[in-house]
């Protein structure tokens, strides 16, 4: 019995696994980026991401590209977009979006409001007569501005994202895959190892490419590709607090 005993008592208690925590989402914080802008290679003009602090929850996100090189200028785009939002724990819910696209031939403006009392949200202006019904709103749905800064929150190395956008009358799937590596990205002489994020598509041949670094409150590049050549190419070149 006794030799019994001490065998048993020889025997280790069993240990409590210690959990694995996930790391804490990034903070939002207000910032001002300039990105110089390259459509197909060459360079096309200056763009401009704001994140403004408006206080309480509500925030506002900015996007304004201007097209100043030459000809390529008269033939492209100016384009201004805004998503007013508030913040609700880590989630960035949408209450308005507007965006004006001016080109040579003319401008066109739209507008929608989210409204998340009535969970539908509805855009006017120069939409599709198809894109201008009640669109029926999801917890967790998102205009475009809103998904990069998601991007942003998320992403970590080998993670897979997935986000519903809801912009302009449209909805969608947006599914992103993290790669597991980093890889060298250059903003204004200075080198990052950034994490790669690849929009993934169930069809279609248009494809968005971001790359994000930890402590850089923007996307420090932003790449549009169709048919696999690169269409729109925003690069950063400097940001700042707000």
């Amino acid at each position: 019995m006794l030799a019994a005993a001490a065998q048993a008592q020889s025997v280790p208690a069993p240990t409590t696994p210690v959990p694995v925590l996930a790391p804490e989402p990034r903070a939002l914080e207000p910032f001002v980026a300039t990105y110089a802008v390259y459509r197909e290679g060459k360079p096309f003009g200056d763009a401009t991401m704001q994140v403004v602090k408006l206080g309480g929850t509500r925030w506002r996100v900015d996007l304004g590209i201007d097209a100043n090189r030459g000809l390529l200028g008269l033939a492209g785009l100016n384009l201004q977009q805004s998503t007013l939002f508030d913040v609700e724990g880590d989630a960035y819910r949408p209450l308005s979006q507007s965006t004006v696209r001016q080109a040579f031939l003319g401008k066109r403006k739209s507008t929608g409001v989210y409204d998340w009392q009535k969970l539908q949200a509805q855009w006017q202006g120069d939409v599709k007569k198809t894109r201008r019904g009640a669109v029926a709103l999801q917890s967790g749905d998102m205009s475009g501005l809103l998904i990069n800064l998601a991007v942003l929150r998320d992403a970590r190395p080998g993670a897979s994202l997935h986000y519903r956008f809801v912009d302009d009358g449209r909805v969608r799937d947006h599914r992103y895959a993290v790669a597991a590596e980093r890889e060298p990205q250059s903003v204004d002489e200075l080198s990052y190892n950034a994490m790669r994020v690849d929009r993934i598509h169930a069809g279609g041949d248009d494809e968005t490419i971001l790359w994000v670094v930890e402590g850089v409150p923007t996307p420090i590049r932003i790449l549009q590709r169709e048919h696999g050549q690169d269409v729109t190419d925003l690069r950063l070149i400097e940001y700042k607090g707000a």
